[in-house]
């Protein structure tokens, strides 16, 4: 296992509302790094990125704080960028999920100076694929998707590989969504993504999605995964600002997490949307963080 870089992202700017700027602090305190290093790996903190504050205005043109979201946006990719170069395993503790074009884009320049394949796996409550056009807030958090498929603002767009956008809809893969606004509905089958929804996990088991997700990986593969903290059932972890019901079960994520180790391919990280202020003592961070052991190879048996 290569040495984990935890970088920490501490802003709200793309969210809908305040509170998971404290997110990269609730891992910390649920002792993210020391419950890795227990399994004998690696890991470097190295602090926070230190970017623009939330300005908490209105949308303009159907975006909000896309100066400022950008800004951070840059800052990620370059830290991201930055491990990459060292060999180093980036996991980028947001802050909301618009964060994740940077982290992606990053990824995505790294992979393509090495020819690998890239493949991502969005674990979310949301698609994320509005538009100015289609968004009901102006909240960059439900647009990445679509800014990463080059569907986003420009300047958005110009901080992944040149002249393209950073992801192909091949590349993505989404699991365990549940709610999509109405015009994001329409735009969603237009990108034509692999998208698992919670229906396609009832009806087929989390076993069998994340076989049919995880098929194709290779040698070659570089395997990202962008894991929106309500991706979970609230009744399990309520620290989020955008809780939806009727998601993935702790066992049903466990098995998820496991299934992606047992591939050895992991080789970046994002954890974005977790909200210390809607949560309870801290709770969600500490499951959060049982997850990521076993996202990185922890199991109840030698397999």
């Amino acid at each position: 296992m290569k040495t984990i870089q935890i970088i920490g992202a501490p802003t709200d700017i793309g969210a809908s509302m305040r509170g998971s700027s404290m997110g990269p602090e609730a891992l910390r305190i649920a002792q993210l790094q020391a419950s890795l290093e227990r399994q004998g790996l690696q890991v470097l903190d190295s602090g926070n990125l230190a970017g623009p504050a939330n300005p908490w205005l209105p949308p303009e043109q159907g975006l909000r704080h896309l100066d400022q979201a950008v800004a951070w946006n840059r800052l990620v990719r370059d830290a991201v960028g930055e491990a990459l170069k060292l060999q180093r395993l980036p996991l980028l503790m947001g802050g909301d999920h618009c964060l994740a074009i940077g982290s992606i884009s990053a990824v995505a320049s790294h992979c393509a100076d090495r020819g690998r394949k890239l493949i991502v796996l969005w674990l979310d409550a949301h698609a994320d694929a509005n538009t100015s056009r289609t968004t009901p807030s102006g909240n960059l958090h439900g647009m990445p998707v679509a800014c990463l498929l080059g569907h986003g603002p420009t300047t958005l767009g110009r901080i992944g590989p040149e002249d393209r956008p950073a992801l192909s809809p091949h590349m993505l893969r989404q699991i365990g969504i549940r709610s999509v606004d109405a015009g994001e509905r329409r735009h969603l089958k237009a990108l034509n993504l692999c998208v698992y929804d919670m229906r396609h996990i009832d009806e087929n088991g989390m076993r069998l999605t994340m076989e049919q997700a995880l098929r194709d990986l290779d040698e070659d593969t570089h395997l990202h995964v962008s894991f929106d903290v309500d991706f979970l059932d609230p009744a399990i972890a309520p620290g989020v600002g955008t809780a939806v019901r009727g998601g993935p079960t702790y066992r049903e994520t466990q098995l998820c997490m496991e299934m992606i180790a047992d591939t050895g391919r992991l080789g970046s990280l994002d954890v974005m949307e977790l909200n210390p202020a809607c949560d309870v003592r801290n709770g969600t961070a500490e499951v959060m963080v049982e997850f990521l052991e076993s996202l990185f190879g922890k199991s109840t048996l030698l397999r």
